[in-house]
Formats: C-alpha cells, structure tokens, sequence
C-alpha cells in the first residue's frame, strides 16, 4: 500500500472543473447566493445571546434569582449547540442521498420559522412556564438547522467552483457565514441604541427576531435558483449514492478524518466561542470596560474575523493549506496574548488589539478548506457533518464552562486557551495529516 495522501494537500479534492482565470458567472451567483443564505441563518442563530438578559427577564419567573435566570438563559442558549449533531447528521445523510440542493434549502426554512415564532411568542407573564418551553423547542430546532446549514453550505459550494479557486470560494462562504455575527452585533447595538431600556423590554426585542425570521424565508426563496452540484449528479448517475448508510461508511472507513477534522473543529470552537462570544462580556465584568465600548470593538473584531477567513482561504489557494495553518494559527497564538495581556488599555489599543486577533480568528476557515476534502464524494456531506456537529456540540458546548470556572483563578484563563488551541492547530498544520484506510483508493475519485 504506497503513503496515504495528505487531508492539507487535497485529499478526496471536491471538484474536477477545468481550470479557469477566475470564477464563472454561475460560481459566483452560487457563492452569492450561498453566502446570503448563511450570514442570515448564523444572524437568525446567534441574535438569542445579544439579547439574553432581556429574554430572561421576560421568559423566567420575576422572583426567580438572578443567576438561576441567567442559568437557565443560557442553558437554553446552550440547547441549540446540543441539538446541532442530531440535526446535522439527518440533513447530511438526506444530502448525500436525495441531494445538496433540497437539503441545504430546508436548513435555513428550519431556521427561519423557528427564529420568527421567538420574534412573536407570549412572555411568562402572559402564559406562564409554556414560555421558556416554547422558547427552549425554538432554540433545538435552531441547533438542528445550524447543525446542517454550515456543512451544508461548505459542500454545496466546493463541488460547485474550480479546484484552483476551491480555498477562496469555501473561505469566502465562511466570512459570508461569521458576518452573521456581524450583523447581529449591530443590530444589537442599533436596537439599544434607538430605543430606550424600557421599550426593548417591552417590544424592541423582538424586532430582530422578526427580520431575521423574514430574511430567512426571503433566502429560502432564493435558494430556489441554485442548482445541485455536478458532483452529486455524478455520483446518482453511477448509482453510488444510496448504497450503504452514509455515517456507517464514516465510522468504518474514515476514522482517522473525522478525528482530525474533530480537533480542528475545536481550535474553531475555541476562537469563536471565547474571543467572539464571550470577550465582550468579559471586558466589562474582568476589567470595567463600559458596554458600548466592548460591542464596538467586538464589532470590529467581527469585520476582521470576516476579512481573515477570505484572506486564508485566497492564502491556502496561492501558498497551500499547510502554509496558510502555520501562518494563521501561529499568529492567533502570538496576537491572543497580544489582546488580553494588553487588557483594559486604551479605547484605542483595545479596539486594535481586538481587530488583530479577530483577523487571525479567520484560521476558522482552513477548517472546512481541509474538512471538505477528508470525506469521498458520496459520504462527504454525512462525514463532515458528523465530525464537525459532534465537536461543537462537545467542545463549543463546555468551553463556557471551562473558561468561567477557570476565570476565578487566572484573568489570562482567555488567552491560555485560546493560545493552547492555537497550538494545537499549529501542530496538525506541522504534522502530516493523514489516513491509511479508505481515503487512499478514493483521492482522485471525488
């Protein structure tokens, strides 16, 4: 059996079109279409946690102590990670057999409906415990979609464009997906801005639930206009798509990716969850930092993150998927330091620092650039589906935890972690990646 070819130099590569100067007409509405799609549905999904202590004034008992509502708040927020795996395994093993399209067109019609029924739900005031009940199925069914939109859309538009712009287009599509948060920052930051505390409490709230209940079903209607990827024709054409249960091919022939994608899927975790989700938090209760100041720079921190995940995915495109890992998860271990050591400083260092950090934060996207290619065409979507939900859900789901409980012994407890998963990352990227089972007979197949 000769050497098993590398996942970062393009094992099981998604597409076989023939080379051109750029991206064609159709790439780019596919790429267009799949970005608006997924910036939506990560709005629709991470919208709940800028608004989390409203909804747990509104959806929890009033007598009920302030940390069990903020508890159980979040333990609802936390329900939608928990949820992604069971979600994404369904939708991804539909995709590699019924199709991409059809699949990656539900996920965000599951995300839509669910985000605006939260955007018009009754409060615990008007009907009692059914409110956090109803809140907390919502909050599962988005975890479910999630679970299949990100995968989803990660396959869906590599088997679409030409193997050379292959990085770029999956990188683009990721800072498509993370400007969900973007957007969510400022429209949290434009709601508390315009109305005053008590009209957020009272009806404010549900604005950006509304909308992006409303822009969710205006890209489901959008998603109609794409087309399945060749590759999966391909694959129906020769009969290869319903022969075995696709998550049964994983766990028997594909190990050693889904482990390998697995722990990248925790660097990502690592970036997203602590630098992006919690840090503002962080800024104001650890070192005083005032609200507006901390969304702010959060929000530039996103616009980075965004710009960084184009920029690896051009970078792994022009240099190698290995180069681009060393580049970007050795600079988020440098600039990770870099950020909370330099903490509270100056408005404008702070600001700065943060912006830094959130640009190498765009790593992230080496994730599916590398994952993508793990799986063989006809159980992709269902392998990186499955080792990526089940990561998240693990990983993404206890490092709050972690970070909290490590919080009360070193105020760097951010910066360690995220320096340490950087580490990692930087490792897999030294290391060569690969398997000795089935990736081997089918690197030139897909």
């Amino acid at each position: 059996m000769s050497a098993s070819p590398s996942l970062t130099a393009g094992a099981h590569a998604p597409a076989a079109t023939p080379s051109s100067p750029s991206l064609s007409r159709g790439d780019v509405r596919t790429l267009s279409l799949s970005a608006l799609g997924g910036t939506l549905e990560f709005y629709d999904f991470v919208v709940y946690v800028f608004f989390a202590n409203v909804l747990g004034h509104l959806f929890f008992p009033a007598e009920m102590p302030d940390w069990m509502r903020q508890l159980q708040t979040f333990g609802i927020f936390a329900a939608g990670y928990l949820s992604r795996p069971l979600g994404g395994i369904l939708i991804a093993h539909f995709g590699d057999v019924l199709g991409r399209k059809r699949m990656f067109t539900l996920s965000i019609f599951l995300m839509a409906l669910p985000t605006l029924v939260i955007g018009l739900l009754p409060t615990y005031a008007s009907i009692g415990v059914a409110a956090p009940l109803l809140l907390l199925a919502m909050r599962v069914l988005q975890g479910a979609a999630i679970g299949g939109e990100m995968p989803g859309a990660w396959v869906f538009v590599a088997e679409h464009v030409p193997s050379h712009r292959y990085g770029f287009a999956v990188g683009t599509l990721t800072a498509g997906i993370t400007g969900g948060i973007l957007l969510g920052s400022l429209v949290a930051v434009a709601i508390n801005t315009y109305y005053l505390p008590a009209e957020v409490n009272d009806f404010a709230w549900r604005i950006p639930f509304i909308l992006g209940g409303v822009f969710g079903f205006v890209s489901v209607y959008l998603r109609r206009f794409l087309h399945e990827t060749p590759v999966f024709k391909q694959l129906a054409e020769r009969r290869k798509v319903d022969a075995e249960l696709p998550l049964k091919t994983i766990l028997r022939d594909h190990r050693a990716a889904v482990v390998v994608v697995g722990l990248l899927t925790w660097v990502l975790s690592a970036a997203i969850v602590v630098v992006v989700l919690m840090t503002p938090s962080y800024l104001q209760k650890v070192h005083g930092v005032s609200p507006q100041l901390s969304l702010w720079a959060n929000a530039f921190a996103t616009l980075t993150l965004t710009i960084g995940c184009a920029l690896m995915g051009w970078g792994a495109d022009r240099f190698g998927t290995r180069a681009m890992m060393i580049v970007g998860y050795g600079g988020l271990l440098l600039t990770s330091y870099l950020f909370y050591h330099g903490l509270p400083g100056t408005p404008l260092s702070l600001v700065l620092t943060y912006g830094l950090v959130g640009l190498f934060v765009g790593s992230i996207s080496l994730v599916p650039v590398i994952g993508v290619r793990a799986f063989p065409a006809a159980v992709r979507f269902s392998g990186l589906s499955f080792a990526y939900n089940m990561a998240y859900a693990i990983f993404g789901g206890a490092t709050p935890i972690v970070i909290s409980l490590w919080l009360q012994k070193d105020v760097l407890a951010p910066a360690h972690y995220v320096a340490a998963l950087a580490a990692l990352g930087l490792i897999l990227g030294l290391l060569p990646i690969s398997s000795r089972s089935h990736m081997e007979t089918q690197a030139h197949k897909a």
